[in-house]
């Protein structure tokens, strides 16, 4: 059901889930304040503030195809609701929580406000048809501490598996004790601050979008998230590799250079050149599928026709 011939009722009930938005974020004034400056010098969670106005837009280029049939869904707000109210609760009564943690816990509570909003005024069916929309309002809730903790871990243990099977397919000598590489002239230590969490985050989130947005069939869409893994963690190994030839050729002082300090985003648009082009190779063996479907439509609707 489309939104072409969207009723005059229909708008009204969109008109006050924006509305409630608007009271809901009044009434997170303070807090959001908070979590705003928080993210905003966080290197982990500093796109987090960019998915409200992603999420607007997926709805706002969906809307032709969202359901129209809206009504108000009592059960699902108030689970929804229940749930806000007892992170919000947790926010403020357990007073040791880590700040990523307090934070995670205020974004919880108002991601579920702001859905059961979503069910009051729309419905069930609305939601179902915003599924992804709403879905994707998850990333505005930073990992808890001890998530970061592990992720960040994994990735440096991971990102030097690949680093040191760089170093063995250039030829450079090393010698490797965990996640320490000792090179000719200087000891290269993978940190958590190498394991590129921010950066492999975004690319999931690119993935998912561009999944959505371009590909129809699910393993297609499951097969592009999935591709962001081992991407992320060669990028991980080509810049520490990048790095370390520096330091052996050039020297150590290479190790303080812009590449090292400043050049994540340069290797970050290095690593979603393999991910649209494996995006674009998905989405022409998809179009190719349609046709020859399309195709074969054609030659029964022919064949009926004699």
């Amino acid at each position: 059901m489309t939104n072409s011939h969207t009723p005059a009722w229909a708008n009204k009930r969109f008109l006050g889930w924006c509305i409630y938005l608007v009271v809901l974020c009044a009434a997170f004034a303070l807090p959001l304040r908070e979590f705003a400056t928080y993210t905003a010098h966080r290197d982990v969670h500093s796109y987090v503030l960019l998915i409200p106005f992603v999420t607007a837009y997926l709805i706002y280029i969906r809307w032709q195809h969202l359901s129209n049939k809206l009504t108000t869904s009592w059960g699902p707000a108030a689970v929804l609701a229940a749930l806000g109210v007892g992170a919000l609760s947790a926010s403020q009564h357990f007073t040791n929580l880590e700040r990523n943690d307090h934070m995670t816990l205020v974004a919880l509570s108002f991601v579920c406000f702001a859905i059961t909003g979503a069910f009051l005024f729309l419905g069930t069916k609305w939601a179902r048809s915003a599924m992804f929309p709403l879905f994707f309002l998850a990333f505005f809730i930073p990992l808890p501490a001890i998530a970061v903790d592990t992720l960040e871990e994994a990735s440096k243990q991971a990102s030097a598996e690949v680093a040191s099977w760089l170093f063995l397919i250039t030829g450079t000598p090393f010698l490797r004790t965990e996640t320490t590489f000792q090179l000719p002239g200087i000891t290269i230590a993978v940190a958590k601050e190498c394991s590129g969490i921010r950066s492999t985050l975004v690319l999931i989130i690119t993935s998912l979008l561009a999944a959505n947005m371009f590909l129809r069939a699910t393993w297609r869409r499951a097969l592009l998230v999935a591709a962001v893994i081992p991407l992320g963690l060669l990028r991980n190994a080509v810049r520490i590799l990048v790095i370390s030839l520096l330091c052996v050729y050039i020297g150590p002082h290479m190790i303080h250079s812009v590449v090292h300090r400043r050049g994540g985003p340069f290797f970050f648009a290095l690593s979603l050149i393999p991910l649209f082009a494996i995006l674009w190779l998905l989405r022409r063996q998809e179009i190719k599928q349609q046709y020859r479907l399309g195709d074969q439509d054609a030659v029964c609707a022919d064949r009926v026709k004699r």
